[in-house]
């Protein structure tokens, strides 16, 4: 067990426990795993078809969106799924057990972060061999980056369900919490060519890095200093979310 300051003991047993709870769940609701699984597939298959007389303009934008589209899907399905726990009444009766609060969420990233695992590997496989993606860089390092944008997706929806308290406003968040970041991270307009306080604002938002690095990887054979920067603080950025949202994470709705 591990101390937790101000939160009593963290048990990695409990949060497997509760791992492997949510994957169970998961595995009987298909249209989760649907939403989860083949929507970023086909957004991306939709996207290719659109530039289908543009193969330069889509081997530009596709690994882009190949952080974009499951740092998405993930919020959404996360911060809706941790709410319900809540307002079913789940949430409380699992906390009056020897559970940690930060237990909970490290369950609910675990389960969900398999989920991204494959979630990413199907984006990226569909996207590089079925698609025509063409990338100067390592297919590897694509997956990998996909995976943490999944991640921070994830850490991003269960930090964002502390603050509603229903479903609709769950989903609220997204445009509230996903859609600046989006219209700032760099894929319609470089961010050096944004308005300057424009740009220190992206600067601080957690998808920035996780365009920089999709594009920085595409591009480069290795790993570069530059990916490398930008892995550590979408690390940072996914652990403050969480232990943010253990902090926060209230037993039921108001």
């Amino acid at each position: 067990m591990t101390v937790i300051p101000g939160g009593g003991l963290m048990n990695p047993r409990m949060t497997f426990a509760t791992a492997g709870r949510v994957l169970a769940q998961l595995r009987h609701d298909h249209r989760t795993i649907a939403l989860l699984l083949v929507v970023p597939c086909l957004l991306i298959a939709l996207l290719a078809w659109v530039f289908d007389g543009q193969p330069a303009v889509f081997d530009r934008i596709g690994p882009l969106l190949l952080a974009i589209f499951p740092l998405v899907v993930m919020f959404i399905v996360t911060s809706v799924a941790m709410l319900r726990e809540r307002t079913s009444g789940t949430l409380e009766r699992l906390l009056a057990m020897p559970l940690n609060k930060l237990d909970l969420l490290l369950g609910y990233a675990l389960a969900f972060g398999i989920l991204a695992v494959v979630q990413s590997g199907l984006a990226t496989a569909v996207s590089l061999w079925l698609l025509g993606l063409d990338i100067a860089g390592s297919a590897g390092w694509l997956l990998v980056t996909a995976l943490l944008a999944a991640l921070l997706g994830t850490a991003l929806g269960l930090l964002a369900s502390a603050f509603a308290q229903t479903e609709f406003q769950a989903v609220q968040f997204m445009p509230a919490l996903v859609l600046p970041q989006l219209l700032l991270c760099g894929l319609f307009v470089p961010r050096e060519a944004m308005h300057s306080v424009l740009e220190a604002i992206s600067d601080v938002l957690p998808l920035s890095y996780a365009v920089d690095a999709m594009a920085e990887v595409a591009t480069s054979s290795g790993l570069s200093g530059q990916a490398t920067r930008d892995y550590a603080v979408l690390a940072a950025f996914i652990i403050g979310a969480l232990a943010l949202g253990a902090a926060t994470l209230r037993r039921r709705t108001a």
